[in-house]
């Protein structure tokens, strides 16, 4: 089997907090040898519209993928998809039965808080740390038991300012990894986490040993918000991936996975 380079989770500037044209992130994952490209913008929802597309663009988004995918189509893979926030009583079916190749589910918000937005990081103050991780990893748990989605998004978001918990991390997550492994989702390696405070990818390296040890599969997301993000950290992530005894990663058409080396 040929060993193929994969980067599932990308945005456009429809998400209103990316920046660059379309075509401009293509090229660069082409010039870093990415072979399979997809992009995964934020999905709309009746909650938090600044930092996501509006449903009257769905036709719009979907336009601009066409377009990549067909005028790149010698040179690389483009897909389709959405970035899609789990947050109950927001769930919208033009998104959940939209006609994608693959959705990922990702959790932002605790009980409406951005935890992971800096406007928003002085909740964190004198709240309880342990509490926050644990209704995090239910959050995440609930996401899986839906069924409704592919790949994980950033895992342990939840550290993405340092604001880490007491105890094991491991046990923590563990009923929501074992949700995952239930629902047959796969956890992306995003390397996003290097370039914020927490400077590691998510998910954590306890996290993912305990992932592969359950069998859980793997893929890989730039998640880049601007063109110069794409393929970055390529290098560490793979080598972060192949010391925890990965060696295979997923991509999806029309929601059918398939599994290739890296």
């Amino acid at each position: 089997m040929s060993k193929l380079k994969v980067d599932l989770h990308n945005h456009t500037y429809l998400c209103n907090h990316a920046k660059g044209e379309l075509f401009l992130y293509i090229e660069e994952a082409i010039k870093h040898g990415i072979n399979i490209y997809g992009v995964s913008d934020h999905a709309p929802m009746d909650f938090d519209p600044k930092y996501r597309m509006r449903f009257e663009q769905m036709d719009k988004y979907k336009s601009m993928v066409d377009a990549v995918k067909e005028k790149y189509k010698e040179k690389i893979e483009v897909l389709f998809a959405y970035e899609v926030d789990y947050l109950p009583g927001h769930m919208d079916k033009r998104i959940l039965e939209a006609d994608v190749d693959y959705l990922i589910g990702s959790v932002h918000f605790i009980d409406k808080w951005g935890f992971d937005n800096p406007e928003f990081i002085g909740r964190y103050e004198g709240a309880d740390i342990n509490t926050i991780w644990k209704e995090y990893f239910d959050i995440i748990k609930d996401m899986a038991e839906t069924g409704f989605f592919d790949i994980v998004g950033h895992l342990d978001l939840i550290k993405v300012f340092k604001y880490m918990p007491k105890g094991n991390l491991v046990e923590i997550a563990k009923e929501a990894l074992q949700e995952i492994k239930n629902a047959d989702m796969v956890l992306e390696l995003n390397v996003a986490g290097y370039r914020k405070p927490c400077q590691e990818p998510y998910p954590s390296k306890a996290l993912l040993e305990r992932a592969f040890q359950m069998g859980i599969p793997i893929t890989f997301s730039s998640d880049a918000h601007k063109p110069e993000q794409v393929a970055l950290y390529r290098q560490e992530i793979e080598e972060f991936a192949k010391e925890v005894g990965y060696t295979q990663c997923a991509y999806f058409k029309k929601r059918k996975r398939f599994m290739v080396d890296f």
